[in-house]
C-alpha cells in the first residue's frame, strides 16, 4: 500500500510539476518558520553537554534580602546563604554554588601580550553537576576549593593560544598579573550553555566578593544549580528547601532581614525565562501559550492556501476518483488514501524546512539567538549542529508535518470521496454529487 502510496505521489509530480512545486515550496516555508521559532526554545532548555542533565537541573539565581519595607536588596547569594539553603540538601544527587557572572580577567605568559578572557569561580562539585569533557588534567578538588589555591581549568582554545597544545596540566600562566597553575583543560563551551560558559575557571574563594558582609550577610556573588536524580524528585526538593529557608530565616530574626527567594529553584525552562533586572517569577504557562498562538498563526495563512492548491489537484484526478469508486472503493478508503499520498510531500517538505532552518539558526546565530540572561562575557553567541538537531527537533516537524497535512488535505479529501461515481466518470467537479 505504501509503495502504491509513493507510485501516485511521482505520478502527480509529473502530471501537476507547477501545482506540487508550489506546494511542497508553501508547506516547507510555514514548517521552516515554526522550526525556528522551536529551535530558539530548544536551545535554551534542550539538553547538551556540558548542560546534558537539563531535564534534572533545579536552579536559584537571586534571593532578596528583606527588611520590611524600608530595604530590599535583590542580589545574588552569599556562601552562608548558599550553605544554609542547599548545601545540606538530601535529596539531590549534588549541589553546586558558582559565580552568576562570568567576568573579563586578562590572562598571558610573563613577557608576552596579554588577552581576555571570561572567568567563573566556582565550587568542586561544579564538575559533578555539568559533564565537562576533559582532554587533560582534571577538575580542581574540596581541598583546593577550601584552600584558595591558584589553579585553573581552561578551555582548549585559551590553552592553544597561550601554550601552542592542549596538553597543558601543571603550566603556569599569569591572570591578572597573578600566577595560576593548569589544573585541567576542557572543550570549548557555548556562551548558551549559560551556567557551564566559561573560559576559565577557578576556585570560587579566591573572589574578594562571593560574600558581600553586608545586609545581614545574605547576599553575595553566587548561583546554585541543584542536580536531582530525577525530575520527580523536584516537589521533595523544594519542600526541602522550603524547610531550610525557615529555619535560615529564624537564625536571621535578630539582624531585621529575611530572605525572599521568590520561589525558588526554577527547572530549567524556567529559569530561562528570568529577567534578573526585575526578579519577577517568570509565568511558564502565559509564555508555552504564546508559542502555540504563534505555531497557530504560522499555521493558518499556508493551510488556507494549501487547501485550494490540493483541491485543485483533486479536480485533476475526478475520473481516476470515480473508476476507483466503481470497482469498490470506500470512501474512507478513499480518504486514507488522498491523506496518505499528501502526507508523503509534507514530510518531503517537512525534511526540506528542517535542514534550511538548521542551516538558517547556524548562520544567523548572532541575531536569533540572544541571551535572556545577562552576561559579562563579550563573546558573541554559538551554537552547533548537535546543539540543534535534537530528537525532540525531529518530533516537532513530524508534528507539524502532520497537522498540515490533516488541515490542508482533510476536507479537500473528504469532499472528493462525496462525489457521485456516475458524475465522477463524466468529469464532473466536486459540486456535482
Amino acid at each position: 500500500m505504501i509503495k502504491q502510496y509513493f507510485k501516485a505521489v511521482w505520478a502527480q509530480l509529473k502530471q501537476q510539476p507547477m501545482i506540487s512545486m508550489v506546494s511542497v515550496v508553501g508547506t516547507a516555508l510555514a514548517i521552516f518558520l515554526i522550526m525556528l521559532v522551536v529551535m530558539i526554545q530548544q536551545v535554551k532548555v534542550a539538553p547538551y553537554a556540558p548542560e546534558s542533565n537539563r531535564d534534572r537541573f533545579l536552579h536559584t539565581m537571586v534571593v532578596c534580602a528583606s527588611r520590611g519595607e524600608s530595604e530590599n536588596t535583590i542580589s545574588s547569594m552569599s556562601e552562608r546563604t548558599f550553605n544554609q539553603l542547599y548545601k545540606l540538601l538530601e535529596t539531590p544527587e549534588a549541589v553546586t554554588a558558582y559565580g552568576v557572572f562570568t567576568a573579563a580577567q586578562p590572562v598571558g605568559l610573563p613577557g608576552q601580550a596579554t588577552f581576555s578572557v571570561d572567568m567563573r569561580g566556582t565550587d568542586d562539585v561544579y564538575w559533578k553537576v555539568f559533564d565537562f569533557e576533559f582532554v587533560d588534567g582534571k577538575p580542581f578538588d574540596k581541598a583546593t576549593l577550601k584552600s584558595a589555591q591558584r589553579v585553573a581549568v581552561i578551555t582548549e582554545s585559551v590553552a592553544l593560544r597561550l601554550f601552542g597544545t592542549t596538553q597543558a596540566c601543571g603550566r603556569e600562566f599569569e591572570m591578572a598579573h597573578t600566577p595560576f597553575q593548569v589544573s585541567g583543560v576542557v572543550k570549548d563551551v557555548s556562551t548558551m550553555a549559560y551556567r557551564a560558559y566559561a573560559q576559565v575557571w577557578v576556585p570560587y574563594t579566591l573572589g574578594i566578593d562571593f560574600d558581600f558582609g553586608d545586609h545581614g550577610g545574605i547576599v553575595g556573588s553566587l548561583s546554585a544549580t541543584i542536580l536531582a536524580r530525577s525530575s520527580s524528585d523536584f516537589p521533595t526538593i523544594r519542600e526541602e528547601i522550603k524547610k531550610n529557608l525557615l529555619a535560615y530565616n529564624a537564625m536571621l530574626k535578630e539582624t531585621g532581614y529575611q530572605v525572599i527567594d521568590f520561589n525558588q529553584p526554577y527547572d530549567q525552562e524556567k529559569a530561562s525565562m528570568l529577567v534578573l533586572s526585575n526578579s519577577v517569577e517568570p509565568d511558564v504557562a502565559a509564555a508555552q501559550r504564546m508559542r502555540w498562538m504563534i505555531f497557530l498563526i504560522l499555521l493558518i495563512v499556508p493551510v488556507i492556501n494549501l487547501s485550494s492548491m490540493t483541491q485543485s489537484r483533486y479536480r485533476q484526478r475526478v475520473s481516476e476518483i470515480g473508476v476507483r469508486r466503481a470497482f469498490g472503493c470506500t470512501r474512507s478508503e478513499l480518504v486514507v488514501q488522498l491523506l496518505g499520498e499528501n502526507l508523503i510531500l509534507t514530510v518531503a517538505a517537512g525534511m526540506v524546512a528542517l535542514l534550511l532552518s538548521v542551516g538558517f539558526a547556524y548562520i544567523g546565530t548572532d541575531f536569533l539567538f540572544v541571551q535572556t540572561l545577562p552576561t559579562m562575557s563579550t563573546e558573541m553567541p554559538e551554537v552547533n549542529i548537535t546543539m540543534l538537531l535534537q530528537f525532540s527537533t525531529f518530533g516537532w516537524a513530524l508534528l507539524f508535518c502532520f497537522v498540515l497535512n490533516l488541515l490542508s488535505t482533510c476536507i479537500p479529501a473528504w469532499r472528493a470521496s462525496r462525489m457521485n461515481i456516475v458524475n465522477a466518470l463524466e468529469g464532473s467537479t466536486f459540486n456535482n454529487r
